[in-house]
């Protein structure tokens, strides 16, 4: 039983700190491992906020000497990752703090990849072996989440786009994980309406596609399963009247998700991750608004599967059949959009963004075949699905 009044230490698949307090945790914690100064990644947003202001602080009091990088895109190119880079260097850093959601995890993770790995960024892209070449030293790298979302505290991997081409890619490697992840609830009270409910969404989303995705993995189904129950218990509550309990559900949710897709993950990411690069959207909301359309498509054949989640989401038994329509209303509590044309997407968009999710890193794992020209029907039915 979560007793928000308790903290916690836990170790799978890093060292986690779970609870109320555990930030300020943080300076003592680089003290006792000789990190003076760190550099702090985050977004333009999260390094306004309050709370940050105050970690600075804690911070310089105890002696540390953090740097903060805040340059980064909405969805994260490789020029990011390059200033940061350069940030590194020139304040003469000695660790890697990953502050905020999934964008400010991804750029900090690589950017504590590239400090010592000095080929070109994508030559590390997992899906061309490029795990291989990471065989230097990774900075001291940690971790702290301020959303339930994307999970990316606990992972091993950076996804990062092209300036160019917008084509998402996979930095991967076992050492890419952090030595320590603070997870305290309290940095995600102060989160938007909207943004609680489209990282939440994607959290589900993960939970969702780990466990219908391709391949045996019981540990991940069964991760999946727990992760997707304390979500849907808690996702409407953090949104609309958050308190610590949701939130630390939220929070628990989203890390187990991230741990189950370590299996795989599926269309439904294949069709957001286009979304993001090509058209700038939020990726959980691109996730919310496909996830119904990718769940239909995937229903047939894995019935069995969709009446598990369906239980798990409180349902009832045998109710797998209701559960595309269950999500739909879920989106709709939570204030979400319900459809692409309703974000401005529009069909002159579709060939490309049929083309991109066909060559997505997640397809490969989705329990079905999908084509280019499924995928071209699909972003069409959800221009205007309700």
């Amino acid at each position: 039983m979560l007793d928000i009044h308790s903290t916690y230490t836990y170790n799978f698949p890093t060292k986690i700190r779970f609870g109320v307090g555990v930030i300020n945790e943080l300076g003592p914690y680089l003290k006792e491992n000789n990190i003076f100064r760190p550099l702090i990644v985050t977004d333009a947003i999260i390094s306004e906020l309050p709370f940050f202001s105050k970690v600075i602080s804690d911070l310089e009091r105890q002696g540390i000497s953090p740097s903060v990088f805040n340059e980064m895109h909405k969805n994260p190119v490789k020029s990011d990752v390059l200033k940061g880079k350069k940030n590194y260097q020139n304040s003469i850093c000695d660790g890697v703090i990953g502050i905020g959601g999934g964008v400010a995890m991804d750029v900090a993770r690589a950017i504590a990849l590239s400090i010592n790995h000095h080929r070109d960024l994508f030559d590390y892209d997992d899906l061309i072996g490029g795990d291989k070449y990471v065989t230097e030293e990774i900075p001291h790298f940690i971790t702290i989440p301020t959303t339930a979302g994307t999970g990316s505290e606990v992972g091993r991997s950076a996804i990062i786009s092209d300036d160019i081409t917008k084509q998402k890619k996979i930095l991967f490697s076992p050492s890419l994980l952090a030595k320590i992840v603070f997870a305290d609830p309290t940095l995600t009270l102060d989160l938007p309406a909207f943004v609680t409910a489209a990282t939440g969404m994607d959290a589900i989303t993960h939970n969702i596609e780990a466990y219908l995705s391709r391949g045996f993995n019981p540990m991940c189904d069964g991760i999946a399963l727990q992760g997707l129950k304390l979500l849907a218990q808690s996702i409407v509550q953090a949104t609309k009247e958050p308190d610590l309990f949701s939130r630390s559900k939220m929070l628990i949710g989203s890390l187990m998700g991230a741990v189950a897709f370590q299996k795989g993950l599926g269309m439904v990411h294949s069709m957001a991750h286009p979304l993001s690069s090509l058209l700038d959207m939020h990726h959980g909301l691109a996730n919310a608004i496909c996830l119904p359309i990718g769940m239909e498509y995937n229903y047939v054949g894995f019935e069995g599967k969709f009446n598990v989640m369906a239980y798990t989401m409180g349902l009832g038994g045998n109710q797998g059949k209701n559960l595309v329509d269950s999500v739909m209303v879920l989106n709709e509590q939570l204030g979400l959009p319900q459809n692409l044309s309703q974000v401005g997407v529009k069909e002159e968009h579709i060939p490309e963004l049929a083309r991109l999710a066909k060559q997505d890193f997640c397809l490969p794992c989705n329990p079905k075949e999908v084509t280019e020209e499924d995928f071209v029907q699909l972003y069409k039915k959800a221009l205007s699905y309700d």
